[in-house]
């Protein structure tokens, strides 16, 4: 177990590093940064003092390696338009992004799980199909799109749920719908594989001997199996939903992380999309740790030698 974790460590330092690397080098791809700090009409002397203000004037490579010794440390430097620390920033948006994405995962596994079950149950009839159908629909259902629709019925016209800001747990059901829709169908057709191939399993066979109930074979003995793969899958959904949140947070006014890198790539303000990008990242590379440990308890063979 302990070089199973010791090498998903090593995996998840490797990925954090590209990841801070390739969010330095694309914010410094987009332009001169102190030109778009300035603005279209500052002069050139307005420019190079911005540029020294903010050490825009040093190496490139020194610049980078001051990012991420003060980014080990916590310090993710200073917003260029909100004038705050950019930690204190994410830190005060964040809870607002882990609601959506959480919201959205327990609404995507309660809708996934039972219609992967019924499918694996009825295979191959009209009920599978219809479910493969949904699951296709909700891959390609495009996220901005679904929430307008919603917005417009269950907000506007039925008057059920509010269409934007935070307020009340109210807010997050309408994006947590949206979010949960882009994780359906990955977790309903990889439920409706697992329970197919567990149901098969010789110790299915040896349970209905036993004269175990259906729903014992079902829930007890065959989900635990088919889950596994379910947990992993849920887990990186999670780092998607985080992920993508920037657009579902646009559209119905959440102000969490996702909204401040929206409003930050549209000021040109670096340290915030840099930081956004990488704190996002090293969640995302947790949780997918997470999964790995979870099916390492569920399933000592893949642990490894």
């Amino acid at each position: 177990m302990l070089s199973f974790l010791t090498r998903r460590l090593i995996v998840a330092f490797l990925v954090a590093a590209t990841v801070m690397t390739l969010a330095f080098i694309l914010t410094r791809l987009s332009g001169d940064l102190a030109t778009s700090i300035a603005g279209p009409n500052a002069t050139q002397a307005d420019i190079d003092a911005i540029r020294k203000a903010y050490g825009l004037d040093r190496p490139v490579l020194t610049q980078f390696f001051d990012w991420v010794g003060r980014a080990l440390t916590g310090d993710l430097g200073e917003s260029y338009f909100f004038k705050a620390r950019v930690s204190a920033l994410i830190a005060e948006r964040m809870p607002v992004t882990l609601t959506l994405g959480l919201t959205g995962l327990v609404i995507a596994l309660v809708v996934s799980l039972p219609l992967g079950i019924l499918a694996a149950v009825r295979e191959n009839t009209a009920l599978d199909r219809c479910v493969q159908l949904v699951a296709l629909l909700g891959q390609a259902m495009p996220s901005f799109w679904l929430g307008l629709i919603l917005m417009i019925t269950l907000g506007l016209q039925l008057g059920w749920l509010p269409i934007s800001g935070t307020g009340s747990w109210q807010h997050f059901v309408m994006p947590g719908i949206v979010l949960a829709f882009s994780a359906i169908p990955a977790l309903t057709r990889l439920t409706r594989a697992g329970m197919i191939q567990a149901m098969g399993s010789d110790y299915i066979r040896t349970a209905r001997a036993k004269g175990l109930s259906r729903a014992s074979i079902l829930l007890k003995h065959a989900l635990r199996n088919a889950a596994i793969p379910v947990v992993a899958i849920a887990a990186v959904q999670l780092g998607f939903m985080l992920g993508g949140s920037i657009v579902i947070e646009q559209v119905f006014a959440l102000h969490g992380v996702g909204y401040l890198a929206w409003e930050s790539i549209g000021k040109n303000d670096f340290p915030v999309v840099q930081a956004v990008v990488l704190v996002l990242a090293v969640i995302y590379v947790a949780l997918t740790m997470l999964a790995d440990l979870m099916n390492a308890v569920l399933d000592p063979r893949l642990r490894g030698p």
